[in-house]
């Protein structure tokens, strides 16, 4: 990873300093780059959420070979985590590598690893074309995420998204907020629950919201019809001072844990802190910006590489909490 990240830095400087922890300080207010909106606070506090947890360590157990792999939304995956979608390499990475080239190692590397990739959206038109052109070469194994886009616009991308054969479609309801997007005659809005249950039923597949905070989104996001939902705060790029994900996924979980399938992001950078997250509550979890420094460093040998350093972490953290299986972590192994 060491060399991933090198080249990485070199090619998105600029852009992301790729420092040696993630965590929002020096790029704050870097938005187009990869920091988080105006103090930055909103993408530190996903960080710091995280970070305030700490773990039981026991061993006094069996677990010896535990069991990583989890299944959700028809998926058999080789540990719960899934690449977060994120586009515009010319605005937020420097444009040294194409937006073909990003998304093709981002689904091509999850698919090796026995993961799923997720795909972004937005302007130009070329995000969301490369991503659905690599999901479709993969035979669907990837997720599109479409933004809230108004009207004709939305229909044709989620039309366009299921044509590409993906397993599932997303919305990630979270960049409601991005005024750039109306200034530039592409307006994306907020949507009510009767106008989500309108766009599921349309959609006509697995559907996914992603930018639940509260446990009343989470229960409106059920009553519309979706299958799984994401608490995220879009990497706190949207909104500046909002708690961080780790902070808000307890209370969500325990409202809806059962009737949907519960993903989270936001400050996610090892395998402890996948775990973590599990026993927050969540069923998986999504990773952003290190996948995309991974992407960025080294193409599909890139992400491969971070996803198995992923799964040792998971492993070895799994191994020294005594935690057998993903698919069932107790909140015990959590320092209360």
């Amino acid at each position: 990873m060491r060399e991933i990240r090198k080249t990485a830095r070199d090619l998105m400087t600029g852009f992301c300093r790729v420092c040696p922890v993630c965590n929002g300080k020096v790029c704050a207010g870097e938005v187009p780059g990869m920091g988080g909106l105006g103090t930055g606070s909103a993408f530190m506090s996903n960080v710091n959420a995280l970070a305030k947890r700490t773990f039981t360590m026991r061993l006094m157990h069996d677990v010896v070979s535990p069991d990583t792999s989890v299944s959700l939304l028809g998926m058999n995956l080789a540990m719960p985590v899934l690449a977060a979608p994120i586009g515009g390499i010319a605005f937020n990475m420097g444009g040294k590598r194409t937006e073909e080239e990003y998304i093709t190692a981002i689904i091509e590397g999850c698919v090796a690893s026995g993961i799923i990739g997720c795909t972004g959206d937005g302007v130009p038109p070329i995000i969301h074309e490369a991503g659905l052109a690599a999901i479709a070469r993969a035979q669907g194994q990837g997720i599109p995420f479409i933004k809230p886009w108004e009207d004709q616009e939305l229909y044709e991308k989620l039309a366009k998204a299921k044509d590409s054969g993906a397993i599932a479609i997303g919305m990630d309801i979270d960049a409601a907020g991005l005024v750039t997007l109306r200034k530039m005659g592409r307006p994306v809005s907020p949507k009510s629950v009767e106008a989500m249950r309108e766009i599921i039923s349309k959609t006509g597949t697995q559907f996914i919201i992603k930018g639940i905070m509260n446990v009343e989104d989470a229960e409106l996001a059920i009553q519309a019809g979706a299958k799984a939902i994401v608490v995220s705060n879009h990497g706190g790029r949207v909104l500046d001072h909002t708690p961080g994900t780790a902070d808000v996924l307890p209370q969500i979980a325990q409202a809806v844990k059962g009737k949907t399938t519960i993903l989270v992001d936001g400050g996610i950078r090892t395998g402890g802190d996948v775990l973590k997250m599990l026993a927050l509550g969540a069923d998986a979890v999504l990773i952003g910006r290190p996948f995309s420094i991974a992407a960025m460093g080294g193409l599909t040998q890139g992400v491969t590489t971070y996803a198995q350093t992923l799964h040792t972490e998971l492993t070895q953290a799994m191994v020294m909490t005594g935690t057998a299986s993903a698919a069932q972590v107790s909140p015990s192994i959590l320092h209360s």
